[in-house]
């Protein structure tokens, strides 16, 4: 590749190169495993099969509730196997009014985070000396 008897300016051009190669792979990558994504997706759609909700019951074992047109079974998925456990009245389950699965989630737990936790501007009302100010003054620490 790069030769002893090369220039300089051969050397830069030849570091670009390599350099725009890798930029074209890495979008290219990008948009294939996006397409794939899209694929798949569609390939999984459908109106009939929805998985309600899932509870770990150990390791690799999980309860899950699937509604398979208008009735909702209660299935164990290990390894191996799926094992039907009986089905659930629609009366008996509780279905959350919060959609947004796991960013929900995350966003009331950082909502309560931040309300147990306050930071100390918040919570005195007042700022350090050295922070930044929005123009007011500080009082000098003494």
């Amino acid at each position: 590749m790069l030769t002893a008897g090369m220039g300089t300016a051969d050397r830069i051009a030849e570091l670009v190169t390599i350099l725009v190669i890798f930029v074209l792979v890495l979008a290219l990558t990008l948009f294939v495993t996006k397409w794939i994504a899209g694929y798949q997706k569609g390939q999984g759609v459908g109106n009939n099969i929805e998985i309600v909700e899932t509870c770990p019951a150990g390791n690799g074992k999980f309860i899950q509730i699937i509604r398979l047109g208008e009735t909702y079974v209660a299935v164990a998925v290990c390894k191996d196997s799926v094992t039907l456990l009986g089905t659930v009245p629609k009366e008996q389950l509780v279905f959350s009014k919060t959609g947004g699965g796991s960013a929900q989630r995350f966003k009331e737990f950082f909502r309560k985070a931040k309300e147990a936790y306050p930071d100390e501007e918040s919570a005195s009302g007042e700022k350090k000396a050295g922070e930044e100010t929005d123009g007011e003054e500080l009082p000098k620490e003494e």
